[in-house]
């Protein structure tokens, strides 16, 4: 992870966005409407809307969650899939006040965004930061948010499962979520979740779409260590190859009478990135298997800057240790052949997905 200026970290700390030291309390003996008080005026309801003048009809569209204020200036965490590409952002306090919010940082990979409104009084109220870390299951939790357009409404579970990565990708980061059984519905996403000890341990973000009780949040954790950088920088900087495709295993060309290897497969390649000006090839061959759609044909990645690669967390470590502007060679399977290419990573662009 990159490091930071001193500075940046003593004013996040100032703002009351990272705490020096999170609660160090085993246990809480506060009741859930205690909670409930402390941490709800921090809460807020968030309306998004964008306008697409090139349609002929439903120009208009509009998303609705929740965000909650980290720092006494008027910095609110929310989602990133609420409010990215809106051209208006406008925030309800607690307290019924209504106003409009500039977009200060935006990361959609980790569907964090962080929101910059004007301080209506001298002291907001800011939720207290928790230690995700922490997290264990079965522990009583809270989702506090605005489902359906109904304010302020509380959900109580407990942890169903810690470190849940639903990333379709090994060529990007490994997104660990934090699963809870709180009902969760649509305007409660960029709510806080919250422990016990009325500290936020997460940033409640997704459904899973057949399955009932089983929602997900983005560890608070995360959120701490990227919020310098979407502050001073207004976004996360990654780098990229223009790639996009699926860890495979050579056992698959048993099955599908094709000469594969481990590796990553390349499905596709992003018009004038890297991976395109190297010449790589993408797929062409789509086959289902097992309910699981992939488009063979393309080159199959199978070490980078001479690291052979056999799992996925493999390729994950190798990938996260790269940055932009090195120069990446890698070694590639295709035809029955190997050969191999070098490039220069650039800046991953905040709309494409994988690597």
């Amino acid at each position: 992870m990159k490091k930071y200026h001193t500075s940046i970290v003593i004013a996040l700390v100032l703002l009351g966005m990272i705490k020096p030291e999170a609660s160090a309390r085993s246990a809480c003996t506060e009741s859930v409407p205690e909670i409930f008080r402390k941490v709800s005026p921090s809460v807020v309801s968030i309306s998004a809307m964008s306008f697409d003048p090139f349609k002929a009809k439903d120009r208009l569209a509009t998303s609705v969650g929740s965000g909650f204020i980290i720092g006494k200036e008027g910095v609110i965490l929310t989602n990133s899939h609420l409010v990215f590409g809106h051209q208006t952002i406008d925030v309800i306090l607690d307290s019924g006040f209504t106003t409009r919010a500039d977009l200060v940082g935006v990361d959609p990979f980790l569907d964090l965004a962080v929101l910059r409104i004007s301080v209506p009084v001298k002291n907001l109220p800011v939720a207290i930061l928790g230690d995700s870390d922490k997290v264990q299951t079965v522990e009583d939790v809270l989702a506090i948010g605005n489902p359906f357009g109904l304010e302020q409404t509380l959900t109580k579970g407990i942890i169903s499962g810690v470190n849940r990565t639903l990333s379709a990708s090994p060529m990007s980061p490994e997104l660990p979520l934090i699963q809870t059984d709180a009902a969760v519905n649509p305007g409660n996403s960029g709510g806080p979740l919250v422990n016990g000890c009325g500290e936020v341990i997460g940033i409640n973000t997704a459904m899973l779409g057949q399955g009932e009780s089983i929602n997900f949040a983005v560890p608070i954790n995360m959120a701490k260590r990227v919020l310098p950088e979407l502050l001073a920088k207004g976004r996360i900087i990654r780098p990229w190859l223009g790639v996009g495709g699926k860890f495979i295993q050579k056992e698959l060309g048993q099955i599908i009478n094709l000469p594969l290897v481990d590796g990553f497969m390349v499905e596709t390649v992003e018009p004038e990135s890297p991976a395109e000006q190297a010449g790589l090839n993408e797929g062409d061959l789509p086959i289902t298997l097992a309910g699981t759609e992939y488009l063979f044909g393309g080159d199959i990645i199978v070490a980078i800057n001479g690291h052979v690669f056999t799992a996925r967390d493999e390729l994950s470590k190798l990938v996260s240790s790269l940055r932009v502007g090195d120069k990446v060679r890698l070694t590639l399977y295709y035809g029955g052949e190997t050969r191999e290419v070098e490039m220069r990573l650039t800046e991953r662009p905040l709309l494409l997905g994988d690597f």
